[in-house]
């Protein structure tokens, strides 16, 4: 539960400028208790200050903006084991959730490693540093690919995860990732996709960028449901946690009758 063990390559504004709140607004507190200043005044700023602190919390310990993330379902690969891929990896917070609440499982990680996706300077070798971080390097391994048009075998994954990469997409890419993580993966094979959520959450600890384009807009489980069930999943659970949506599916064992 340490933040500052990883380096998962947010931005120090998103991860921690709630630190310059405390600092600011405590300070301007007992400046003003000091001072005498009107009691209106040192209250206001001593509320924000105690706002900013339990944001801090909130984006560390709630959100885990800096530490791997905390499976949202006991469903979700139940027996353990499993080869499981992680669309559109990153610096590798789903990909240790699997990897440490799965400790028989192994992840391939695959991401396009280019481009700004809210990760500045992205590199496999980011990731890599923070599985070794975690004990789970052995377990993992990193290919450079689209989440559109995936270079791997069709059926050859027991279980797919992705998180806050395909709510980014446009529709096409939408219907072509989900289309290609259901192809890859083997007859049964379960897919938990994990969206963000402007909730409450989001707009106590952002409250000025909670319309932020990075947090979205078109959410809700109706969302997801459909074009998940157009690419051929059954849909078994879904859910909330702080800041993200959760829908878990399945392919079917059977191809549907024609």
């Amino acid at each position: 539960m340490n933040p500052f063990l990883y380096d998962f390559g947010y931005g120090w504004a998103w991860n921690y400028g709630h630190v310059l709140g405390i600092v600011f607004f405590g300070a301007l507190a007992l400046l003003g208790w000091r001072l005498r200043w009107p009691r209106w005044v040192t209250s206001i700023a001593g509320a924000l200050t105690l706002w900013a602190g339990a944001a801090l919390v909130v984006v560390q310990m709630m959100m885990r903006m800096n530490l791997p993330m905390a499976l949202p379902t006991e469903t979700f690969l139940a027996g353990g084991t499993g080869e499981v891929l992680d669309a559109g990896a990153g610096s590798g917070r789903s990909s240790l959730m699997v990897l440490l609440a799965r400790p028989e499982s192994r992840v391939l990680a695959l991401d396009l490693y280019e481009g700004y996706f809210g990760i500045p300077d992205n590199t496999p070798d980011r990731l890599y540093g923070n599985a070794e971080t975690a004990g789970v390097r052995d377990r993992i391994e990193v290919q450079v690919g689209d989440v559109r048009e995936m270079p791997l075998e069709d059926g050859s994954l027991d279980a797919a995860v992705s998180a806050y990469v395909i709510d980014h997409l446009d529709r096409e890419g939408v219907e072509l990732s989900l289309a290609e993580i259901q192809r890859v993966l083997r007859p049964g094979g379960e897919f938990l996709l994990m969206v963000i959520q402007p909730d409450g959450w989001i707009s106590f600890a952002y409250p000025f960028f909670a319309e932020h384009g990075y947090f979205g807009s078109t959410t809700g489980l109706e969302r997801w449901r459909e074009p998940l069930e157009r690419a051929g999943f059954d849909i078994v659970e879904h859910g909330t946690v702080p800041g993200t949506l959760y829908l878990l599916a399945r392919k079917p064992s059977h191809p549907p009758m024609s």
